[in-house]
């Protein structure tokens, strides 16, 4: 089981940006809580962060057929971009997206999310503690895939 996180802009600035919205958590921080959580559950983990929309599609399209899961933090892109939408569509891989704030509560800009239709689920103000509950939905997705294959591997015996 593989797992890659995707950071987008601006998360590598967690610790030190806006601290009464964010956080004083670092991204390496939150990084190295999900690795210990995979090693736990016998998952690989790979992250990546980017402020440039392009190479978040193009770490997306990376994903197909290397990944059986994807967690995403679009940041400001979530509510602008039709082209990682298209991307997370496209390589039909469970995703499930995270926001620390509750985007719902902020800027009405912020309340037009593009992503999130095509994502298995959503996290949403939970605060750094969101990517552990992201880690454990992805973790349950992925079992309840492996079961059903499973199953349909018994049944065509």
């Amino acid at each position: 089981m593989k797992i890659v996180v995707i950071q987008g802009p601006n998360l590598n600035m967690l610790g030190v940006r806006e601290t009464n919205i964010y956080g004083p958590m670092k991204l390496e921080q939150i990084h190295a809580q999900m690795k210990e959580v995979a090693e736990q559950n016998g998952a690989e983990i790979e992250f990546f962060q980017s402020n440039l929309e392009g190479e978040l599609v193009d770490k997306i399209q990376e994903c197909y057929g290397e990944a059986n899961g994807i967690i995403i933090n679009a940041a400001a892109y979530t509510h602008t971009s039709i082209a990682i939408r298209d991307a997370i569509s496209s390589v039909a891989i469970p995703t499930i997206e995270v926001h620390i704030s509750n985007i719902h509560r902020r800027e009405e800009f912020r309340k037009e999310n593009m992503i999130a239709p095509v994502c298995a689920s959503s996290v949403v103000g939970f605060g750094p503690f969101g990517y552990h509950l992201a880690m454990m939905g992805m973790l349950q997705i992925m079992n309840e895939l492996k079961a059903a294959q499973e199953a349909q591997a018994r049944q065509a015996k």
